[in-house]
């Protein structure tokens, strides 16, 4: 590899939505995600709608059946 062209690789902390933070390494200080590990509906078994235009609502109200 040659020198001197090669970004810094160093600790990392890796903070989620949910409040969880954990440290890795990267060639950024800090990292911030919406979803880890431990709020996944694969890793946790729970579903979780992220909606951040209120586009479930929007399909809610188009398909929702209309009472008489």
């Amino acid at each position: 590899m040659k020198e001197g062209i090669h970004p810094d690789y160093k600790e990392a902390k890796v903070i989620c939505a949910c409040g969880t933070t954990f440290t890795t390494r990267s060639t950024v200080p800090e990292i911030r995600v919406d979803i880890c590990s431990k709020c996944h509906p694969f890793f946790t078994g729970k579903q979780k709608i992220v909606d951040a235009e209120g586009r479930v609502e929007k399909f809610k109200k188009k398909y929702a059946k209309k009472q008489s």
